[in-house]
Parts: structure tokens; C-alpha cells; sequence
């Protein structure tokens, strides 16, 4: 195990430079929930930003990690992982309950999609 005092100047770069990284991607998403006009538009930048962030920072974590204890340390993946399966599935419920309710306001929107087969498709 290295001492934290003296881990390589290298790795202190990269970590540091991959969470001014993460950084950016939440101020970048911050930022484009901000310009966006509307609630479909205003999900894109976040959910995009969110999952840029996760992982730059599970990498930094991995390589800091790895070389303190000098082997490598991989459970730092298990965040952004799951991130990426749920942020997609938690977008597209947003996107569909947002739909939803704007077809009960009666706004316009796409027309909506059935699974019911038509009786000229039999």
C-alpha cells in the first residue's frame, strides 16, 4: 500500500483533471436544463450530464484506488453501471407520464401507439 503523501504526480493529474471533468458535465447539464423550453427538451441534458459524470468520476475513483492499494480496484464501476441502466429507464418514464398528461389536457401531441393489430392486419 502507497502512502497518500506520495502518490505519483501522474495519477494526481489524471484524477484531478477527470473530476474537473465531471465537473463540467453537471455545469454543461445544469446549463441545458436551463435553455431548454420545454419539459421533452429539458430531459436530455441532465440525464446525458448526469451519466458523463459518473463515469469520469468512477474512473478517477479506479485509478486512485488502484494505485494506493497497487492492484486493481474495479468495484468503483458498480455506480455507473447501474446509473446506466436506470437513468434510461427513469427518462423514458418521465417522457411517457409527461405524454400522458398532456394527452389528457388535450394538447397536441403524437398520435398514440397501440399493440392492438388492425382487423385489415388479420
Amino acid at each position: 500500500m502507497i502512502n497518500v503523501d506520495v502518490l505519483p504526480l501522474w495519477v494526481e493529474v489524471v484524477v484531478a483533471v477527470l473530476l474537473l471533468l465531471s465537473s463540467l458535465f453537471a455545469l454543461i447539464g445544469a446549463l441545458g436544463l436551463l435553455r431548454m423550453k420545454e419539459f421533452f427538451q429539458r430531459m436530455h441534458p441532465p440525464a446525458l450530464a448526469s451519466t458523463l459524470g459518473a463515469w469520469c468520476v468512477a474512473l478517477a475513483s479506479i485509478i486512485y484506488f488502484s494505485v494506493l492499494k497497487s492492484g486493481p480496484v474495479f468495484h468503483g464501476w458498480l455506480i455507473p453501471i447501474l446509473l446506466s441502466i436506470t437513468v434510461p429507464v427513469t427518462t423514458l418514464l418521465l417522457a411517457r407520464t409527461a405524454l400522458f398528461r398532456k394527452r389528457m389536457a388535450g394538447d397536441d401531441v403524437p398520435a398514440e401507439v397501440s399493440s392492438r393489430r388492425t382487423d385489415s392486419g388479420n
